[in-house]
């Protein structure tokens, strides 16, 4: 198997079995759980950093206000991400986090229209609107919005959104989104211990283990990403990108054997419809370009 296709897979897979991890962590408050991954995610990255002699590049780079506003907004959108994530895993609702990660695809498409002023072929046009049809679906037969896949959705995509257009390399990147959540992390965590309701060591070595260790499980898949990112194309890349929400939608049904009636089936069936014409229509696009490109050469 190519190397930049392995390193994909086994990003997308550590993020499709993250429920499982965070399940053992229910004990746990979301909030604190997300700190945690804060705090963890930024010593691991920093003695990468140290390791890799590369503090003076990474110290430089982080003083320019412009770079710290852009990684202050990004912050922002993953510590929202993280905490929805983990509030959705934790209250029973996986199947409405694998939902959110499905509809993310097709949003940062029409993210990239809004803000970006990319054009969509005619074609792309049809899954983007069956996604908001599915949508519109869920809300009218549950009598709310789905604010758990939708948040997800959007705060991952406009994340996606700022990364696009930010100037730091993905170490680097992840390093100063964290170390911007750092402190507020570490002095919410010590307020959590002086009112006794810290987890950290309070809970069982196993609590204080996993919690240790969110900040590997964090930032490996995240540096595995963007190495593959880096080798393989971005058409595979987003093709092995439906692993994760796949794997969580399975563990949600299958494992924690939540609800799935027949209103989430067809609101996910318009999806995945919207998810493969969105495919097929890229394919066979690239294939009539490549075919076009040799007499448009001549």
């Amino acid at each position: 198997m190519n190397r930049g296709v392995l390193y994909g897979v086994v990003a997308y897979l550590m993020w499709g079995f993250f429920p499982i991890y965070f399940k053992a962590l229910q004990i746990v408050p979301s909030l604190q759980i997300m700190f945690h991954r804060v705090v963890w995610s930024f010593l691991f990255v920093m003695v990468l950093i140290l390791l890799r002699r590369d503090w003076t590049r990474f110290r430089d780079s982080i003083v320019k206000p412009r770079i710290l506003l852009v990684y202050l907004m990004s912050a922002s959108l993953l510590a929202v991400n993280w905490l929805i994530y983990i509030y959705g895993i934790n209250s029973g609702q996986i199947v409405e986090t694998s939902l959110g990660y499905f509809i993310n695809p097709l949003l940062s498409v029409a993210l990239g229209v809004i803000f970006l002023r990319e054009r969509l072929r005619a074609m792309q046009w049809v899954p983007v609107g069956l996604v908001a049809l599915a949508v519109l679906y869920l809300t009218l037969q549950y009598g709310s919005l789905p604010w758990i896949a939708l948040a997800l959705a959007f705060s991952f995509g406009m994340y996606g959104l700022i990364k696009k257009v930010a100037p730091l390399g993905s170490l680097h990147g992840l390093s100063l989104e964290t170390g911007i959540l750092f402190i507020p992390a570490v002095l919410y965590l010590l307020y959590a211990e002086s009112q006794a309701h810290g987890s950290f060591g309070n809970l069982g070595w196993n609590i204080t283990l996993l919690l240790a260790f969110s900040g590997v499980l964090t930032a490996l898949p995240l540096l595995l990403f963007a190495r593959s990112a880096r080798i393989i194309p971005l058409t595979l890349l987003g093709i092995l990108q439906y692993i994760a929400p796949t794997v969580q939608f399975l563990l949600g049904v299958f494992l924690y054997q939540e609800p799935f009636t027949l209103t989430l089936l067809v609101g996910f069936a318009i999806i995945w419809l919207a998810l493969l014409i969105f495919a097929l229509e890229g394919i066979y696009y690239r294939r009539k370009t490549t075919i076009a490109m040799p007499a448009t050469q001549l």
